[in-house]
């Protein structure tokens, strides 16, 4: 929601909005931009506003039965769910929407650095607090391209299962994965890759889809009468990353374009996953006219994206980053990724665990994805405003499953279990990683200052 607020304020138009209490990772960005907002939601915030035109709300909070948005009806104004006013915005601009259940952001990210590089000043909408190297999530640009994440999670539980992805309409489509991540919203993989074929369907102008040659369930987009674009490190790749080098702070990756070398590149974020993610902004950008130098350029600027592996503090001692991953094969990924930076330090990973319909269903998957990580810390499970507390599965239930594949793990219920596990097993040369897609956010800067006031003297 943050980066659509950004775009209309961007666009002239006067932006308040309404949240429940707490600090989330976009405030800097709204309170930078002055949007004014009101903690908990009443029928007094629309009252009091004597010229409202649009009222836009997601599927957190009620949706559509959110008090808010039932006295906006009842006021004769005119409400919309955020997929759909994101799609309204994106009409009549060449649009490139950014799908997958995993780096889409990331993806999103670099392809707004690098047409923002270009000088072409792309309107973009993308879902994370900052994009480092650029700036905020939202613009509202005079050029004639619109970047958005491409979300497949419904428009508004409970009273609309249609698909945040299908209100687009996108020129070029990008794939990065496809995934089993929000078994609340559909029952098998079989559906994920449905609700994908409908988006493809849907596609206007040239039509043209970017596929993650290297992912299985992505391959049912590459059908007869599709013009696709594949990418990855497996033979059969159009784009084929050959070869692949890391040193603290740098990433470099040679790709080849059936068989032709266009060159080296370089990125300032870690691991293998995010040179796939570059590479399909390198194809995306591309596939729009931009040249391979000015892609090149964009993307070493491109310094990550808030809450993706994102670096927190650093001494000479100690690193902590804050991560976004709440999916098996996320969490694979970013220790991954860690880990090839930094081979010989030893990995600290706070975990917590967000809904209990993904930790139940994906537990084994969750058992096995923490191996590049020398400790692991699981924290309670942060349950979804959309959902009710289970008694089936627990943060308990994830350690001991955990246990059988992992030798140094357990249960620290809170950021309170987190500081004290902290305070007496850190050693210089140590990483932390918080991870997961719940108010862990918090927990890195209040664990920062403890390092911070022992270390840093």
């Amino acid at each position: 929601m943050t980066s659509l607020a950004l775009y209309f304020k961007d666009k002239g138009i006067v932006v308040t909005g309404s949240d429940v209490e707490g600090v989330f990772p976009t405030q800097h960005v709204l309170d930078k931009a002055c949007i004014p907002m009101t903690q908990g939601f009443s029928a007094k915030t629309i009252q009091k506003q004597k010229k409202l035109d649009l009222v836009i709300y997601t599927g957190a909070h009620g949706g559509k039965d959110n008090i808010e948005v039932v006295t906006a009806v009842k006021r004769g104004i005119a409400v919309m769910p955020h997929g759909q006013a994101l799609g309204m915005v994106m009409d009549g601009k060449r649009q490139i929407s950014v799908a997958g259940s995993h780096g889409k952001t990331t993806t999103s990210a670099m392809l707004a650095c690098i047409f923002t590089s270009a000088n072409t000043d792309p309107s973009y909408a993308v879902g994370c607090g900052t994009i480092l190297g650029l700036g905020n999530p939202g613009h509202f640009g005079k050029g004639n391209v619109f970047i958005a994440e491409a979300d497949e999670y419904m428009t508004d539980p409970g009273h609309d299962k249609k698909p945040r992805f299908l209100w687009q309409h996108p020129e070029l489509l990008v794939v990065t994965n496809i995934d089993y991540d929000h078994p609340d919203a559909y029952a098998n993989l079989e559906e994920v890759q449905q609700a994908f074929r409908s988006l493809q369907e849907q596609m206007t102008g040239r039509k043209t889809t970017i596929v993650n040659h290297d992912d299985a369930p992505s391959q049912v987009l590459c059908t007869d009468g599709n013009h696709t674009v594949t990418y990855g490190y497996s033979n059969g790749s159009e784009y084929q990353i050959t070869h692949i080098s890391f040193e603290e702070g740098r990433t470099f990756f040679t790709v080849t374009v059936r068989g032709t070398t266009i060159g080296e590149f370089v990125l300032t974020v870690p691991g293998k996953h995010n040179i796939l993610n570059a590479v399909a902004a390198l194809v995306a950008a591309h596939e729009f006219g931009l040249s391979y130098e000015v892609i090149k350029k964009g993307l070493i600027q491109f310094g990550g994206a808030k809450r993706r592996l994102e670096l927190l503090y650093t001494n000479k001692d100690i690193r902590i980053y804050d991560d976004y991953a709440h999916h098996p094969h996320e969490i694979t990924a970013s220790l991954d990724a860690i880990r090839t930076w930094y081979p010989k330090n030893r990995i600290i990973t706070i975990f917590q665990p967000h809904t209990y319909s993904r930790t139940a269903i994906l537990l084994s998957d969750f058992a096995k994805s923490f191996s590049k990580s020398d400790i692991i810390l699981i924290a309670d499970i942060y349950a979804s405003a959309r959902e009710t507390v289970r008694t089936d599965i627990s943060s308990a239930k994830l350690v001991e499953e955990i246990a059988k594949n992992h030798t140094n793990v357990q249960y620290i219920k809170n950021l309170s279990g987190a500081l004290s596990y902290i305070k007496t097993d850190l050693s210089p040369g140590d990483i932390i990683v918080c991870m997961g897609a719940g108010d862990i956010y918090e927990w890195g800067y209040a664990i920062a200052s403890h390092v911070k006031l022992t270390y840093d003297k």
